[in-house]
């Protein structure tokens, strides 16, 4: 009896454990939305103060995209190497630092130096997170949780415009930047503290010997050469060009093509972000509940139906019938994010985890540079927001057409050794 109690003991403890674990990388997830999506905010006065067009605009929102992108498969592969809790707590660190950094830019060249360094900063941070959720959960229950932590880019997104517009208006961007910097670094002293350090899945006893074998199998090149991981790369690609394009240009063409004010902006601009956290919070639990080995089908439909409801969104006439159709644009195009990330933790080995994520999530972050740039060049080209929108729509085609091409019967991405 003795036995038992304890047994149940422990396994109280593990779980409360993972649940802490996973409150706190949901908070720190929404507080790197809230820093990154500052900068959208701030455009408007940024430009102003430094007498920018809407191309360096662009290339302000790029640099960090560029540098996010580039961390993303080292941050993973840290993260199996080492675990997760140390890469977290020092992307916390160095995001934070550099999120206040951006009140001293003093030109359009420091400032974009002070995005890029941001972005390496922070690119660590989503691998890394995934990881810690193979780390304190069961393989089963991974790609639930996994699309559950990812639910968070949307709440912090819907969170930041209502703090960061009234922190804009009261205390002007650059105040605006410090604030929110040191409270990042602030939660990352906390993390420190009540996070204990997890290890690696079968760090110890005989599991040590099955990961050092594992390491010997060079999981990365195993990674590289698999067509699926690539597949869904390109797929998110296409869809992240979405979210990436509207997240960070919508509240400017919301002021300077649709006539509102910041303050309206900052009402209005976080409603399609509730559709998103459902979508994303439930996409892992859709996935493996009615798209088991057919997961192609889910990326196709989610994809196609994002491409019609932002077209729609293009065309219309009102502020209203515009939020709602960007909601549902984010409620589908959210799905994808959420298959994209959770599939790999169904069927990659532990010692891929974080490698893996961090593979697929360098096409979506590398089209955090590719499409706010872009955008920023055709607004200025033409005048218009018109063209940016066929851009868009344009990648989500690209999506629906890659994900026609995976095959979902093909072998597991890193079969289990013998």
């Amino acid at each position: 009896m003795a036995g038992k109690s304890e047994t149940r003991v422990t396994e109280l403890s593990k779980r409360n454990t993972s649940v802490f674990t996973f409150v706190l990388l949901y908070v720190a997830y929404c507080i790197s939305y809230i820093d990154r999506a500052a900068i959208s905010l701030a455009l408007a006065q940024i430009g102003k103060d430094f007498h920018l067009q809407a191309a360096d605009l662009g290339i302000v929102i790029s640099a960090f995209f560029l540098g996010y992108a580039a961390m993303q498969v080292p941050g993973g592969w840290l993260s199996d190497r080492f675990g997760s809790k140390y890469v977290v707590i020092v992307t916390i660190v160095m995001w934070s630092l550099f999120t206040a950094f951006t009140s001293l830019a003093w030109s359009l060249t420091s400032l974009i130096a002070i995005r890029f360094i941001f972005g390496i900063a922070e690119g660590g941070f989503p691998p890394a997170s995934i990881r810690a959720v193979a780390e304190v959960f069961k393989k089963d229950s991974r790609p639930k949780m996994s699309a559950l932590l990812l639910s968070s880019n949307y709440a912090g997104s819907m969170v930041a415009p209502l703090i960061m517009a009234p922190l804009i208006l009261w205390l002007g961007w650059r105040h605006a930047f410090n604030t929110i910097g040191i409270a990042g670094i602030v939660f990352a002293v906390a993390y420190f503290v009540f996070v204990p350090y997890l290890g690696r899945p079968g760090e110890a006893g005989a599991g040590a010997a099955a990961n050092a074998k594992a390491e010997n199998r060079a999981p990365m090149r195993e990674l590289v050469k698999n067509p699926l991981l690539w597949q869904l790369m390109v797929v998110w690609f296409g869809l992240s060009c979405v979210n990436k394009g509207l997240d960070s240009w919508m509240p400017l063409y919301l002021l300077q093509q649709r006539g509102l004010d910041l303050k309206t902006v900052g009402v209005v601009a976080p409603i399609p972000f509730v559709m998103a956290t459902i979508a994303t919070a439930i996409g892992g639990w859709v996935m493996t509940t009615f798209f088991a080995e057919r997961e192609k089908y889910l990326l196709i439909g989610a994809s196609a139906l994002t491409g019609i409801f932002l077209y729609a969104m293009y065309k219309a006439e009102t502020i209203a019938m515009l939020i709602t159709y960007q909601s549902v644009v984010y409620f589908f195009k959210s799905f994808v994010l959420a298959s994209v990330i959770a599939l790999p933790t169904k069927l990659l080995r532990d010692d891929q985890i974080g490698s893996g994520i961090g593979m697929v999530n360098l096409g979506g972050q590398s089209a955090g540079f590719v499409a706010p740039v872009a955008i920023g060049f055709i607004v200025t080209g033409t005048g218009s927001f018109d063209a940016a929108f066929g851009f868009l729509v344009a990648m989500t085609a690209l999506s629906v057409v890659v994900a026609a091409t995976i095959h979902t019967a093909q072998p597991k991405l890193a079969p289990q050794p013998a």
